[in-house]
């Protein structure tokens, strides 16, 4: 099946689940008052947006010397840095790292990037154990499916499925602990957040304890002072750095900074941006492996660095702004297309409106170009994006460059012969009266093989056509 198969396929799945699709737009409407009212404690929301799309401009521009900046400063204190060109050769070096250690498991946390390069997959077939620590990660790999959105990625479950998942996969795991006192069986698991929270914090707790290697990924790269800034509300990186060994981040070139103080400007808006936050619970600047004198952190640190085609979208200047996103989630959050599809639908790593505009150029545009057609235009996206990335400016990019193929026999026919009807009023006339007259016929094959616009039928209705024109209304009006 086809990539724009599984995508219709999915889509209408999804479309067709009234359930679901009121579970997101309930949750994600939720996020839009708090996204507004955090909004509204910035002095100038549109001022802090064009400082921190200066800034990415600043970064994304001379990205070869802040990244040369970077890499000296984390190797001075220690850091083995690697570069990865490709998909295949970042897992390469990740597999040759945890292979060296004799490592038997390996905990994670906010690692979106590795969900770009298959990552969990490529450790698992080689017999290594991976635990996703954060909590939305965690429940999906359960689940055995990807993220569902890059902030929440299981944001489409209701707390009785995550409650009813826990109870068979973790078995006793998920049941609370027996009271003092309690002869009986402990009572079944509830869905409340509380309990939810406990059960995962049991079984990752020990997870923290035995892992040989902790795995992350960094919001922000610090070129100034070679740092990795890493946001989270759960403190479940925090532990991830701090109890292995051993600690491996994989980085998107693009996520540098040039200051430090640039952060002062970019933490919160990553917040409000994202989760309609003031600030994240959790933010933590990495600067290296354990230093002499401190009590905990790795002893050993590896930064990968990932292009994986970044430097072909970098050389795109009319598109060269996409590599601005700091993954706040917000377009997603604010797309009518995300609202009705889901996130699934996409079979991408990151989703629209952002994912429809970078898949095309880290996946190839020809095999993902139904993505940016996936899309009504609205302009939403550009609008709430907190770095000022054109969207939907590159989505009709992204259009016009796959607009490669003729058009079939069929259409040509199609249009020649609307041409010949819009230009002979008579058969425009007759045109009118039997579109008219065939209205019933067409709610009788609507959306089924006899129907000559099922295409649009399957999913909508056609507008019912006028008695009388305007034209004809104008003639005969009193």
């Amino acid at each position: 099946m086809s990539f724009v198969s599984q995508f219709k396929t999915a889509a209408e799945r999804v479309t067709a689940d009234g359930r679901q699709r009121q579970f997101i737009r309930t949750a994600l409407g939720n996020y839009e008052i708090a996204r507004d009212r955090r909004k509204a404690a910035f002095q100038s929301w549109e001022s802090a947006r064009q400082a921190a799309a200066e800034t990415k401009w600043e970064a994304i521009n001379q990205l070869d010397t802040h990244l040369e900046s970077l890499v000296a400063k984390l190797e001075a204190r220690g850091t083995k840095v690697h570069w990865a060109g490709n998909a295949a050769q970042a897992r390469e070096i990740i597999l040759k790292i945890v292979g060296d250690k004799k490592a038997r498991s390996i905990i994670k946390s906010k690692a979106m990037t590795s969900e770009e390069i298959h990552l969990n997959e490529a450790l698992e077939h080689a017999g290594f154990t991976v635990v996703e620590s954060d909590m939305g990660e965690f429940i999906v790999q359960l689940r055995h499916e990807p993220p569902y959105h890059i902030v929440f990625p299981s944001m489409h479950l209701p707390r009785d499925e995550i409650r009813d998942l826990f109870q068979k996969e973790l078995g006793v795991a998920a049941a609370p602990p027996p009271q003092i006192g309690d002869e009986a069986s402990p009572p079944q698991l509830s869905n409340s957040p509380e309990d939810l929270t406990m059960v995962a914090r049991r079984v990752l707790r020990q997870k923290y304890l035995t892992a040989d290697i902790g795995f992350t990924g960094g919001n922000f790269a610090i070129a100034e002072t070679g740092m990795i800034s890493i946001t989270e509300n759960e403190g479940n990186a925090r532990l991830t750095a701090a109890m292995p060994k051993t600690m491996i981040t994989l980085l998107g070139i693009e996520k540098i900074l040039p200051r430090f103080s640039d952060l002062a400007l970019f933490l919160p808006m990553l917040a409000t941006a994202g989760a309609g936050q003031p600030m994240t619970c959790y933010n933590t600047m990495y600067a290296g492996p354990r230093q002499p004198g401190e009590s905990d952190g790795p002893e050993e640190w590896h930064v990968v660095l990932l292009d994986n085609r970044r430097t072909e979208l970098l050389a795109d200047a009319e598109q060269r702004d996409a590599l601005h996103c700091i993954r706040c989630g917000a377009c997603l959050n604010v797309c009518p297309i995300f609202r009705n599809v889901g996130g699934h639908s996409y079979g991408t790593t990151v989703c629209v409106p952002i994912g429809s505009v970078i898949t095309p150029h880290l996946r190839g545009l020809q095999d993902w170009k139904h993505l940016s057609n996936a899309s009504s235009l609205c302009g939403a996206c550009t609008e709430t994006c907190p770095v000022k990335i054109d969207l939907h400016h590159h989505l009709l990019h992204n259009r016009r460059n796959a607009a490669t193929d003729k058009p079939s026999f069929f259409e040509r026919l199609t249009f020649r012969i609307f041409a010949i009807v819009a230009n002979e009023p008579k058969l425009w006339w007759l045109a009118k009266k039997f579109g008219w007259l065939a209205q019933p016929l067409q709610k009788l094959v609507k959306g089924s093989a006899l129907d000559p616009a099922r295409a649009w039928t399957k999913t909508r209705d056609l507008p019912p056509m006028p008695r009388e024109t305007f034209k004809d209304w104008w003639r005969n009006r009193k």
